[in-house]
């Protein structure tokens, strides 16, 4: 085994960080006052196709991942575990969540722990150095083939799924907007204290701009 490789760790770190955002995600779902951009776009296919969150979950994920292949990004491990165990997890975290009292100090607590815990889980899964998930692989290609930079295309990309999931019916409020401002923070603290170091030389910059 090569020094640095720690496969064992790299594959729990993983598989935590991934349960832990979709819980976070249920999180933000069930308080009610906004979603993360992706979650949003969920949200309104969600409202009008009548499919389950988790099922739409997968269903986009595998259609973001198509997109891969004309921008030639290779999938890993750790990209077919974030749709395959994030989709299979939100609907039981949201049926969980679902009994919670609906007062607005438990929904602004539901909303702000989701974001903080989003936070480290996107630090634990990328960390672990396993594969950018499905909408991250799709940014960075799009840099790769633009030239355009990563916040641009970030931006452009979440804006737009944004306005179509609005369209549509999901929901976006003031924890959609706290989490645009409060995640490149959170991971810029998270992410290099996670970073698993492998053989292969990368460093945690370029690893924290895929994750923000």
């Amino acid at each position: 085994m090569r020094p640095g490789a720690r496969p064992v760790r790299r594959a729990v770190q993983l598989l935590i960080g991934l349960v832990l955002y979709a819980a976070s995600i249920a999180m933000l779902v069930d308080a009610g006052l906004g979603s993360m951009p992706w979650d949003v776009l969920t949200q309104g296919i969600v409202r009008r196709t009548g499919l389950s969150f988790g099922v739409v979950t997968l269903l986009t994920g595998l259609v973001v991942l198509a997109c891969w292949i004309p921008l030639r990004q290779r999938p890993g491990v750790g990209t077919v575990a974030n749709i395959v165990v994030i989709s299979a997890l939100v609907d039981p975290f949201l049926a969980l969540l679902d009994g919670l009292p609906d007062a607005m100090g438990i929904r602004i607590t539901l909303a702000t722990s989701g974001i903080v815990l989003n936070g480290l889980a996107t630090g634990l899964y990328v960390g672990a150095r396993l594969g950018p998930g499905p909408r991250d692989g799709l940014m960075t290609g799009l840099v790769r083939r633009t030239g355009r930079s990563v916040r641009l295309v970030r931006t452009s990309i979440e804006v737009g799924v944004v306005s179509v999931g609005w369209l549509l019916g999901g929901t976006v409020g003031f924890a959609t907007l706290a989490y645009a401002l409060a995640i490149g923070p959170l991971v810029h603290l998270f992410l290099p204290r996670l970073t698993v170091q492998t053989a292969v030389p990368e460093t945690v910059e370029h690893v924290e701009a895929v994750a923000v």
